[in-house]
């Protein structure tokens, strides 16, 4: 167990271990289950809620139907991320999910804006604390979910979807998300606290399933090319330099060209074209030895140092080192020789296309 946002957060559990935890998440037919409790769960009531939330995030969610889950990311005046968070659209109210160690700023972000743009009055925030989220995830997650919640069609239910009032596992007023963390197909479900317990044990005493912790968790979404905030994003980052403008759209979006959220303008023209930025988050392969955070990354000769990885280790399902860090923009194509130091020693690496696992999510045909 470590310490993690002021919660006491399993690494690893007893008997299984990172690596055994990571290997059963990606083996077919088999499911994993996480508690990530520490995630902020809010809801957004009121008629100007898409909005005042399209004010401070960069996501069109205008455009989402009922039931649609988008990843958007919270914005600052700079054009920096305050977090990078999932939204849904519900029948009378938005669903948002936003990172545990950041929940408290984020909450203290959106009173702050709510109260400067004049919608404290016609939108209401609240922080559902008493809610507990579970996270299925693996190949095996639908067969253990079609099996305990059979009121779902989940033939139909796609990645980035979701349901209200589900029973599950005799547990009821589940919301299920068909999402995840980990590039697997898989489920988050969002909990009363006081049936967390018993819908956690209806989950594991399912054949498929087996307790994960933050270990796995960290290779799993590290193989899957995802980031994790405060360490390959924060406020200083922009979503150019992330490599995620497709969280706001395409070229001629609406929200490309009318933006009208925190910090567009310094990142994007009037137009809606992206800005030239020094650096980009990119994927790097190729090293004999895992680059750990912090490694600096220098042109393959070692004489310029041109950025540092934010994430990396080693990756059981692709069997190599991984890691994604952010790099001078000149270097960033794919395929572009660079060297990483690690221990002392300057090793050959290469920009990578991520993911470097493929992502099995979920569409239904």
């Amino acid at each position: 167990m470590v310490p993690f946002a002021g919660y006491s957060l399993p690494v690893q559990y007893e008997g299984l271990g990172v690596l055994k935890e990571h290997v059963h998440t990606r083996s077919p037919g088999s499911a994993s289950l996480f508690d990530v409790s520490h995630m902020g769960q809010i809801r957004w009531i009121g008629p100007d809620a898409v909005t005042f939330l399209e004010k401070v995030v960069v996501g069109d969610l205008l455009s989402l139907k009922v039931g649609e889950s988008k990843l958007s990311l919270i914005m600052n005046e700079n054009g920096g991320i305050v977090d990078d968070t999932v939204i849904t659209k519900c029948q009378d109210h938005i669903y948002m999910v936003v990172n545990g160690a950041c929940k408290e700023k984020d909450i203290q972000h959106f009173t702050k804006y709510l109260s400067s743009t004049g919608h404290q009055n016609s939108v209401t925030m609240i922080h559902d604390s008493t809610r507990q989220l579970l996270a299925l995830q693996g190949d095996g997650a639908k067969t253990v979910l079609a099996r305990l919640a059979p009121s779902l069609n989940l033939s139909k239910m796609n990645f980035m979807t979701s349901i209200e009032h589900v029973t599950v596992g005799g547990v009821q007023d589940c919301r299920v998300t068909r999402c995840g963390y980990t590039g697997e197909d898989g489920f988050e479900i969002s909990v009363d606290e006081n049936h967390a317990v018993a819908l956690a044990q209806a989950l594991v005493n399912e054949p498929e399933v087996k307790l994960a912790g933050l270990g796995a968790r960290d290779s799993l979404r590290l193989e899957a090319g995802l980031c994790l905030y405060g360490h390959d994003l924060n406020e200083e980052i922009n979503p150019i330099e992330a490599n995620l403008t497709w969280t706001i759209g395409g070229p001629t979006s609406r929200r490309r060209v009318n933006q009208g959220f925190l910090g567009a303008d310094k990142f994007l023209k009037p137009d809606g074209k992206l800005k030239p930025v020094s650096r980009k988050r990119v994927g790097i392969t190729g090293m004999k030895a895992p680059a750990r955070e912090h490694t600096e990354i220098f042109t393959l000769d070692g004489s310029t140092k041109i950025g540092e990885i934010t994430s990396g280790g080693f990756g059981p399902t692709v069997k190599k080192p991984i890691a994604m860090g952010y790099i001078a923009a000149d270097y960033s194509k794919d395929g572009t020789e660079i060297a990483v130091s690690v221990r002392g020693k300057l090793l050959p690496a290469q920009v990578s296309k991520m993911p470097f696992n493929n992502t099995n999510y979920f569409k239904a045909e």
